[in-house]
């Protein structure tokens, strides 16, 4: 007997061994970002926080592959190419909104948290719909992506940076959505 789609999705087995984490930020996005800024809910210096996607491995200190990422903005027909940034642990680069860019830092790199990227195509949008976009194994953005967590931690965290100009409504919603193999479930 062949299994549907649907019914794979909504085996234990499949439940288990995918984790889809999504993470959603009102940008505050006070002026036009400029390529190489961070997106962030805050540009007050300090305020900013990471994009943290928890819960994305079974157990502290475990590891995966990202097989999967898609970003979406409440913004309509906004066309930018944004690229994820992500740590095993809080990272020291920039997080402010509107504030250029510095992750990953040689500090993040040379602790041995930074995991690496992925790099979305241009956002689209069709008709009066949400702009968004996904990094899958046949786009080219580093994706599947193995990373490992931190002693002690089931969370990834991330630095979303543009790389062109573009403008958000400001307080709209972006929402950053990772999907992760978590490897053979063993019972």
């Amino acid at each position: 007997m062949q299994t549907t789609l649907m019914e794979a999705i909504q085996e234990d087995d499949f439940r288990q061994a995918v984790k889809v984490v999504q993470v959603v930020k009102a940008l505050e996005a006070v002026g036009a970002y400029t390529a190489t800024d961070v997106l962030s809910e805050s540009d007050t210096n300090t305020f900013g926080t990471s994009w943290e996607f928890e819960d994305i491995v079974r157990g502290d200190g475990d590891s995966g592959y990202i097989i999967a990422a898609l970003v979406a903005s409440q913004s309509e027909s906004i066309v930018p190419r944004l690229t994820m940034f992500l740590f095993n642990k809080q990272p020291t680069s920039e997080l402010d909104d509107n504030a250029f860019n510095t992750a990953p830092s040689e500090t993040d790199v040379s602790r041995g948290i930074y995991v690496g990227r992925i790099d979305f195509p241009a956002m689209s949008s069709v008709g009066t719909t949400d702009s968004n976009a996904i990094a899958t194994p046949s786009t080219s953005g580093n994706i599947p992506l193995p990373f490992k967590c931190a002693v002690g931690s089931r969370s990834l965290h991330g630095i979303l940076a543009t790389k062109d100009a573009f403008t958000q409504t400001p307080t709209e919603n972006m929402t950053v959505i990772i999907v992760c193999d978590r490897g053979e479930v063993t019972r």
